[in-house]
């Protein structure tokens, strides 16, 4: 009974508060003129793996009372209205960034960058980013990290890097709701400065040098050979030439003697 006496007491307090506070039709125009937005474009993720940023431009549509009703997605013609906006977006296309290597001297400056302009765009505090540390190895073999505590959070920096800082460096990424969004290796070979110069103009400078010397030698070496050939040639057939002669004089000697 109280149970049923509780819920008329319900009932009539509804009624009350809708006979007191009754929809108008200026309510129900104002309903109807929530806008609704659509996206005209868009722009391609900004890196292929990790997380990235990009772009679209949303308008509002004339009608978007209409547009609800009759869904507006399938609707190639819908009516769009010059009020836009343009947005940023996270995406992701994969997590997997894989491994990454690069080879310097020791005593230069390196500048490993995990998040690069997603930093920038989303926000610092939009990420948890982690590090380990394989030393002295290159590999992904996850079982050889160990956590590397980076001041930078975002970056490792080594400046100036030394040969015992060679190795393979990981980053994770997770977002807010704790996803992971990028894994990353980066391989770092470390070499003393005179065991190898990396100037590349350089190097490529000396190269071409020597293969130029090269090909000016080559044909230095045909024409000795040449030369020697010819000589060679012309000394045989002056000795056949002598030796034909020296016979012949022989022959005609005997001739005139037997005739005495």
């Amino acid at each position: 009974m109280q149970r049923v006496t509780a819920g008329l007491h319900l009932l009539i307090v509804v009624v009350v508060v809708l006979l007191l506070h009754p929809l108008t039709s200026a309510d129900l125009e104002e309903e109807d003129k929530v806008p609704v937005e659509v996206i005209v474009n868009g722009s391609p993720c900004s890196v292929t793996c990790g997380p990235g940023v990009k772009t679209q431009t949303l308008c509002v549509l004339k009608d978007g009372k209409t547009a609800v009703e009759e869904d507006v997605r399938s609707k190639a013609g819908a009516e769009v209205s010059e009020e836009c906006r343009v947005r940023k977006v996270k995406c992701v296309e994969s997590w997997r960034c894989g491994l990454r290597t690069m080879t310097v001297t020791s005593g230069q400056r390196v500048d490993i960058d995990c998040l690069g302009e997603v930093m920038e765009a989303m926000g610092r505090f939009s990420w948890r980013v982690s590090w380990r540390y394989a030393r002295g190895i290159i590999s992904s073999d996850n079982s050889l990290f160990k956590r590397w505590e980076a001041p930078l959070l975002d970056r490792v920096v080594l400046d100036p890097v030394r040969e015992e800082d060679a190795g393979t460096y990981r980053c994770d990424v997770q977002d807010a709701s704790f996803r992971r969004v990028k894994q990353v290796y980066w391989g770092i070979r470390v070499l003393p400065v005179e065991v190898l110069n990396l100037d590349y103009e350089t190097s490529l400078a000396q190269w071409s040098s020597a293969g130029n010397q090269k090909n000016q030698t080559v044909p230095d070496i045909h024409e000795t050979v040449a030369v020697l050939v010819h000589a060679v040639l012309m000394g045989s057939i002056i000795g056949g030439v002598v030796t034909f002669l020296i016979l012949l004089s022989l022959i005609l000697l005997m001739k005139r003697l037997r005739g005495c």
